[in-house]
């Protein structure tokens, strides 16, 4: 769960997301399947600092760096390769609430203090 700071309102919001690559203990990739428009995508970018809770871990301190282009294509296509039926039901979904199929969809890196 992704705990993080409206842009706008400066008030807490809260979405669950989930982890598409795994870096390490406390480094981890978030993907935004409706794109630079989601909410949360949005206000990450805006406030990047943030709370992330992942499994029983509680809940921690966290930052967020939006990935590159290349480096959010690399990931998505490394996650296609390992996950090929998960990612033909998540572009699928990704199609039909957004009315495109995604090639590249933005990304960012959490970093947990």
């Amino acid at each position: 769960m992704l705990e993080h700071v409206g842009r706008k309102t400066g008030e807490p919001r809260y979405v669950c997301l989930e982890v598409v690559q795994r870096e390490g203990v406390d480094t981890f990739v978030l993907v935004s399947g409706f794109g630079e428009r989601a909410q949360w995508y949005r206000n990450l970018v805006a406030h990047p600092d943030c709370f992330v809770t992942l499994g029983r871990d509680g809940r921690r301190a966290a930052r967020a760096t939006p990935l590159s282009q290349a480096d959010s294509q690399a990931v998505l296509s490394r996650y296609q390769a390992e996950h090929p039926r998960a990612w033909d039901r998540l572009r699928g979904a990704i199609k039909e609430a957004t009315g495109t199929a995604p090639d590249v969809l933005p990304m960012v890196r959490l970093q947990r203090e």
